[in-house]
């Protein structure tokens, strides 16, 4: 989600990005289709832990608490973002917009546009 959200900043969309943003939209579905609850809870569970919490070993409470309240809003920054990106860069993908290095086979590759 990080990465989502600095390429979107940064003004980069491209074939990185979008895996980035299926990986992200794979892990909301899954949440979703468990009822909004973390799949782990129940393994947590089996395990012998009375709450299911998986996430009070490494996050304080209050924010263990309200991730999809913070997650939330982050995604939808990252989709505007990266809709700000397509839209600026006319309706078009990093991949094939105009101002893209062009890969020619056996000449000099172009330099990477973004450094």
């Amino acid at each position: 989600m990080v990465y989502v959200l600095y390429a979107g900043a940064r003004g980069r969309t491209d074939r990185k990005v979008g895996v980035a943003a299926g990986v992200v939209t794979a892990e909301t579905m899954v949440f979703a289709a468990n009822g909004f609850h973390c799949p782990l809870t129940a393994v947590a569970r089996d395990l012998g832990d009375e709450t299911g919490s998986v996430t009070d070993i490494y996050l304080p409470r209050w924010f263990a608490r309200n991730l999809p309240g913070i997650h939330v809003p982050l995604i939808l920054a990252a989709v505007l973002l990266h809709w700000r990106n397509y839209r600026t860069a006319g309706g078009t993908t990093a991949r094939n917009s105009p101002g893209a290095a062009r890969v020619i086979p056996g000449a000099a590759p172009e330099a990477y546009p973004y450094s």
